[in-house]
């Protein structure tokens, strides 16, 4: 491989929230966080910007939108237009942004359980309702419970579908048929979809990532569409992102909130790190892509061998596996708790992405495999001993 990813870096002493907030012993395997520097050319783009040694106010440069554009076309197939794009300065600020623009206090929002738990604060910080649109889980394998989508979306109170494509926790790639089911049903009763698609890069499936936003346009829907290379590029700490809608009133409704919110203007840093890794930074994700599905392959063996009571769901995509542990008898926060007090190794509790992840464990594998081998190692001997 071009790429190193059997590096160790140690990022201890760097204000990493992942390592810095873990005991000197502890290892951590919870936070979406890789533990892999990011591509060479989005270092140089970073670097060169900062050897300029001024930084005061900027513009979006065109080659923002051209790079966004141009990724799209390339890797997802779907052509978009400049006037579809509003940069943002992240994920979450963009969905904060969207659903106090739609969505009243005492309105309804979609959550299809167990899912990424960010999106839980994001609501109880502004008060509204949730609805949970469980995910039915059978023999090892997560699909979309329509009927009761239904059931939910045709509450007049419910205004908004988060929806994760692909999903968090579970590393699901939904079809083109559920995409058009969710699309086909939230249409008729006219809900909102916003669909968050920052691990959209990251797919290990054959079938590609289909950006909602392709099955929407057919249909009479309001659909925003949330894209970042923060995740793919692991570079998190420079928050950038952008929206995609092919409605103009709505991106200006949300871009008003966001000046409401005062934030509204991506960092320049992040910004020229998102235009160098999608203008020069296929070749790593690729590699990076492969050396994660043979750590996801690694440990898969390794549960198989050792651990046989743990299920390890599929991964599609993303570098986060579920780990179905219900036949261990104890709940995910007794297992999690038993892990980092007694394994000295720190995965994320089921419960974090909802009820219905009761039972699960998640396990960040976006690491050396040296590390990995030590987590699963130290998994293996508490596990053991329950």
């Amino acid at each position: 491989m071009k790429y190193n990813f059997d590096e160790i870096i140690d990022r201890r002493g760097t204000h990493s929230v992942k390592w810095d907030w873990a005991k000197e012993n502890i290892l951590p395997m919870w936070v979406a966080d890789m533990d892999f520097k990011t591509a060479p050319k989005v270092l140089h783009a970073i670097a060169e910007k900062v050897s300029h040694g001024i930084f005061g106010y900027g513009t979006i440069p065109e080659s923002f939108n051209e790079s966004v554009i141009t990724w799209w076309e390339t890797h997802h197939h779907f052509t978009i237009e400049k006037e579809w794009l509003l940069p943002t300065t992240g994920i979450l600020p963009s969905l904060s942004a969207i659903v106090r623009t739609f969505v009243k206090p005492d309105e309804q929002i979609i959550l299809q359980t167990p899912v990424y738990n960010h999106f839980f604060t994001l609501l109880e910080n502004y008060g509204c309702h949730l609805v949970c649109n469980d995910l039915k889980y059978e023999d090892g394998n997560y699909a979309i419970d329509f009927e009761d989508l239904e059931i939910k979306a045709s509450d007049p109170k419910t205004k908004l579908l988060l929806f994760c494509n692909p999903h968090n926790p579970v590393g699901k790639v939904w079809t083109r048929d559920d995409l058009e089911k969710i699309a086909e049903i939230c249409s008729r009763n006219n809900v909102m979809v916003v669909s968050d698609e920052i691990h959209s890069d990251l797919i290990f499936a054959d079938r590609p990532h289909i950006p909602f936003i392709s099955i929407a346009q057919n249909y009479n829907l309001d659909s925003v569409t949330c894209g970042s290379p923060c995740k793919t590029f692991n570079f998190s700490g420079l928050p950038v992102s952008y929206l995609i809608c092919r409605n103009k009133t709505i991106l200006q409704q949300v871009r008003k909130m966001l000046e409401l919110q005062e934030n509204s203007y991506p960092n320049p840093i992040a910004m020229e790190a998102l235009i160098a890794a999608y203008t020069e930074g296929q070749e790593w994700m690729g590699e990076l892509k492969g050396y994660l599905y043979r750590n996801f392959i690694y440990l898969r063996d390794f549960c198989s061998e050792h651990l046989p009571k743990i299920k390890v769901i599929p991964l599609e995509a993303t570098y986060l596996v579920w780990l179905d542990c219900t036949a261990l008898g104890k709940s995910s926060d007794e297992l999690s708790k038993i892990l980092l007090m007694e394994g000295k190794v720190w995965l994320n509790s089921g419960t974090m992405y909802g009820a219905s992840g009761e039972g699960f464990l998640r396990i960040n594998i976006g690491c050396p495999r040296e590390l990995l081998t030590d987590g699963l190692e130290r998994l293996k001997k508490s596990f053991e001993e329950i």
